[in-house]
């Protein structure tokens, strides 16, 4: 069995505009990636075998595309995607950071509401990694946490 992620988040407000907050670019732009990095959308549907195509440019000028395939988006219940680090046509590449990061993961977000509060699980497992990629993931899950 392959590694997985699993983080659950709660939100002072209703799972519906935590779901816009994920999945409307308006939204995204407010709050995507790491903080002081450029960040632009290349591409956005938003339906089942639609692509979310971005890049975001840190302070000092280094690009880094990303790209989502959605497999289901169930609003403002579920979402599920392939994320994969891209070149900028939208072709899968390594990920800068590490060249044994698995090239793709699955990602299902399930949004759903308790006493008021939008409660956000993710799960994240890598596609068909090697072992060295099994490896590398599973020696990053403190760097994920603190990512999400």
């Amino acid at each position: 069995m392959f590694p997985k992620t699993e983080i659950t988040r709660s939100f002072h407000a209703h799972r519906e505009l935590v779901f816009k907050a994920f999945t409307e670019s308006e939204h995204l732009q407010n709050w995507w990636g790491p903080k002081g990095w450029a960040f632009d959308i290349s591409k956005f549907e938003l339906h089942k075998e639609g692509v979310f195509h971005y890049s975001q440019t840190s302070p000092d000028g280094n690009v880094m595309w990303v790209k989502f395939v959605y497999h289901e988006v169930n609003a403002p219940e579920k979402l599920v995607y392939t994320s994969f680090f891209s070149n900028e046509m939208g072709n899968i590449a390594r990920a800068p950071f590490n060249n044994n990061w698995p090239l793709e993961t699955l990602n299902t977000f399930t949004f759903t509401e308790h006493e008021g509060k939008a409660i956000l699980t993710m799960i994240g497992t890598p596609v068909s990694p090697t072992e060295e990629e099994m490896k590398t993931y599973e020696e990053s899950q403190e760097m994920i946490q603190e990512g999400f």
